[in-house]
């Protein structure tokens, strides 16, 4: 009897062992088919729009200030990213009195933030690279450029302006405008 009992059990137990390794059985499935397009986006730059004040000072005298953040985002999604932006002033006026734009030198400085690939390019990475400020669009000063990269990119900058005040300078509140363009 007992030998019948072991045999039994030996038996159960090759039957359990077969349930537990027979493959699952797979759950149904159905697949959908996804699609989207991405559509060419827009160049675009944006600068404070101010007032700012630099501050004041006398005849003969310089003033140094940023301007605040300057940021080109390029969202045209092209195999190449590849942009330049551009920086001119209008005189400088207090009523009949013009303080020239030449007088107003430019540098934009390093980079403040970026996102995308290729290579992002200051156009004056230091203050011993000011440049005199242009005063129209074919006189317009490099301020910023991008190279490379594919799809999309964004860069940041704070450029700083020094205005040399002539000597020959009369009081006043002189105020001009500082435009940045980007293509």
């Amino acid at each position: 009897m007992r030998k019948r009992l072991a045999a039994l059990t030996s038996a159960g137990v090759g039957a359990l062992m077969v349930i537990l390794a027979a493959p699952a059985v797979a759950a149904p499935t159905a697949d959908t088919i996804v699609t989207f397009t991405v559509v060419a986006g827009t160049l675009d730059i944006v600068a404070p729009a101010g007032p700012i004040n630099l501050g004041s000072a006398p005849p003969g005298g310089t003033l140094t200030g940023q301007i605040g953040p300057v940021t080109v985002t390029d969202t045209r999604g092209g195999a190449t990213s590849t942009w330049t932006a551009t920086v001119y002033a209008t005189n400088f006026t207090s009523g009949a009195l013009t303080i020239p734009f030449s007088a107003v030198l430019y540098w934009s400085g390093p980079a403040t933030a970026t996102s995308g690939g290729g290579t992002f390019i200051p156009g004056q990475p230091t203050a011993a690279d000011a440049v005199p400020l242009g005063g129209t669009p074919p006189t317009a000063v490099p301020a910023f450029a991008h190279t490379g990269g594919t799809g999309g990119s964004t860069a940041t900058w704070n450029p700083t302006l020094i205005v040399n005040i002539p000597i020959t300078a009369q009081t006043g509140t002189y105020t001009g405008t500082v435009t940045h363009q980007v293509a």
